[in-house]
């Protein structure tokens, strides 16, 4: 019987990933509440950039604006960087909402 997220990596890093600027108190099982500043996001998940500790298969659930919870795990971590995924997909219309409150400068929005 294995134990920890059972991860399902397929080849997501063509995903669309959106540049943001959004710090983020997470909830971590073990540690508490951990802040994190998200570097970029997609549909599938986020980036970033002052990972302390965190291991591949650690799970976090983060606040984000328009989708509420959500839950995500470890899947890379380099560095000071590391890479999560959601536990579930964001629906294309929350996403785009999410992306106009993240990043409210239209010209550092990646196209539709």
């Amino acid at each position: 019987m294995s134990v920890g997220a059972q991860l399902s990596v397929t080849d997501l890093r063509r995903a669309a990933r959106h540049p943001v600027d959004h710090p983020v108190i997470a909830e971590h099982h073990d540690r508490g509440d951990v802040h994190m500043h998200i570097s970029n996001i997609s549909a599938h998940g986020f980036m970033i950039d002052n990972c302390d500790g965190l291991g591949r298969g650690e799970r976090v659930i983060v606040r984000l604006p328009v989708v509420g919870r959500i839950e995500a795990y470890v899947i890379w971590t380099r560095d000071e960087r590391a890479g999560f995924q959601f536990e579930r997909i964001i629906r294309l219309d929350d996403f785009v909402s999410m992306i106009d409150t993240l990043q409210p400068n239209p010209r550092l929005r990646r196209d539709r």
